[in-house]
């Protein structure tokens, strides 16, 4: 499990994250999900909370077939940024894929809520 760092990254931390996030997205357009996977790892190794990087490694997880692992990955996602929507949805879709359809429910329902909130702030109500 990543463990979320007292301070934000530095910049040149970031900017570590940023190339290793990079540099998975081209693995994922090859085809090669588990050097994705590598790549994402190292993104996230600079930067716990870079959430692209999180929802990148989820995916590529769940490419994989390693739902346990692409769940446990979305819930860090949830923790890091409660507000996103995506997290939620793709716990839902990922418990979904394991059979497991009460906590798939529940996910897509947060997920849902948490779209409406975010419309209502956007309309400015």
């Amino acid at each position: 499990m990543i463990t979320m760092p007292e301070n934000p990254a530095s910049p040149q931390a970031r900017q570590r994250a940023e190339d290793h996030y990079y540099a998975a997205l081209d693995r994922v357009a090859e085809g090669n999900h588990e050097q994705a996977v590598e790549e994402y790892q190292k993104s996230l190794a600079a930067d716990p909370n870079f959430t692209d990087a999180l929802h990148g490694l989820s995916r590529a997880l769940q490419d994989l077939n390693r739902l346990d692992e692409a769940i446990e990955v979305s819930k860090r996602i949830s923790e890091v940024d409660p507000d996103d929507v995506l997290a939620h949805t793709s716990l839902s879709i990922l418990y979904q894929k394991k059979g497991m359809v009460p906590e798939a429910e529940a996910e897509a329902n947060k997920a849902r809520v948490l779209g409406w909130k975010q419309q209502l702030k956007k309309s400015g109500g």
